[in-house]
């Protein structure tokens, strides 16, 4: 089993369930053993969400993807896109052109000036997820009802994304009911993020999590 499975908290770890995104922080694996480095886990400030299907590109995962057989950039997978961005991670230009552009367009609503260019987006996000090498928690902007589709937050060790009010607790396989959100609260996704999702972007969010809760996920 690789370890290239990402966290709310920006964790990877090693876990069976599939991810609905990939995206990378750029070399982090050894690709004659697929493990990951013992201690780096960024080489970039360009930590971004990709498309699991992409022209038909085919890669080795954490194999010799890189040019003259070496290691190319460590494929990580995320349950969904709300996941990636409570991370730390943005939409890829690349292969996810479209919706890279409607985030560049709903930060520059969200958080004010034009739209930045990624590198600029890259480096506030940097300064807003990481506390040394751990994640960075801020505090809540508002009640966690009030917060945008697609935020993520923290009780503990925990994380819950808010839908539509309501708070869905988070697990590799997807998410699951949880009670009305607790004080002692943090928020996961930065906020610059956060005031993107504000501002209009939409992102993608796993099934198990509808938008009324009263409703009952399809297997």
């Amino acid at each position: 089993m690789l370890q290239n499975r990402v966290t709310p908290f920006g964790e990877i770890l090693a876990d069976p369930a599939h991810g609905a995104f990939t995206g990378n922080r750029g070399i982090l694996h050894d690709p004659e053993t697929r493990t990951l480095h013992p201690v780096k886990r960024w080489t970039s400030k360009a930590w971004i969400i990709c498309a699991c299907d992409f022209r038909g590109v085919r890669r080795d995962v954490m194999g010799h993807n890189g040019r003259n057989g070496k290691a190319g950039w460590t494929e990580l997978f995320f349950l969904d896109e709300a996941t990636a961005l409570s991370a730390g991670h943005r939409p890829c230009f690349y292969c996810r052109n479209a919706d890279a552009k409607r985030f560049q367009a709903a930060w520059a609503a969200g958080n004010g000036g034009k739209p930045p260019k990624a590198s600029e987006m890259d480096v506030v996000l940097h300064a807003e997820r990481l506390d040394g090498r751990a994640k960075r928690l801020h505090p809540l902007p508002c009640p966690a009802e009030d917060l945008p589709d697609g935020t993520i937050i923290a009780h503990g060790g925990e994380a819950m994304l808010m839908r539509a009010g309501h708070a869905w607790r988070w697990s590799f396989a997807g998410y699951s009911p949880a009670a009305t959100p607790p004080s002692g609260l943090a928020l996961l996704t930065p906020p610059s993020t956060v005031r993107t999702l504000r501002a209009g972007y939409a992102p993608a969010i796993h099934y198990t999590a509808p938008v009324h809760p009263a409703e009952e996920p399809d297997d």
